[in-house]
């Protein structure tokens, strides 16, 4: 069994930055990829941001030039690094391990972005 915790959010205004971690109960790199989704109420889970276990990353549409997802190895852990944050990015943030067996995912954390 995987576990996956999240950490970093918050209220923050419009403009505002935050940081998100996610740390893993087991090696990242055993995953074929690490991603963030987010869904805000009333609204499907969508992909923010996922870096594979070579490096490659992709994000979504809404966030690129703003949000920088990382990752450290060595720590078993992957950031998603916030800025210019709009009220629309209001959402719980989900971390994810993703294999091509099974995906696992953290509780989430909360983010809020008052206007």
């Amino acid at each position: 069994q995987v576990q996956l915790v999240e950490s970093g959010g918050g209220l923050v205004r419009t403009g505002g930055s935050l940081r998100l971690s996610c740390s893993a109960s087991r090696s990242i790199v055993s995953f074929n990829a690490m991603g963030w989704y987010r869904q805000a109420p009333g609204k499907q889970r969508e992909l923010v941001a996922a870096i594979t276990s070579s490096g490659s990353i992709n994000y979504a549409y809404s966030v690129k030039g703003r949000f920088i997802i990382s990752r450290d190895n060595a720590r078993d852990t992957v950031f998603l690094q916030m800025r210019s944050l709009k009220p629309e990015d209001t959402a719980v943030y989900y971390c994810a391990a993703l294999t091509s067996v099974k995906d696992y995912w953290g509780q989430g954390t909360q983010v809020t972005v008052s206007s």
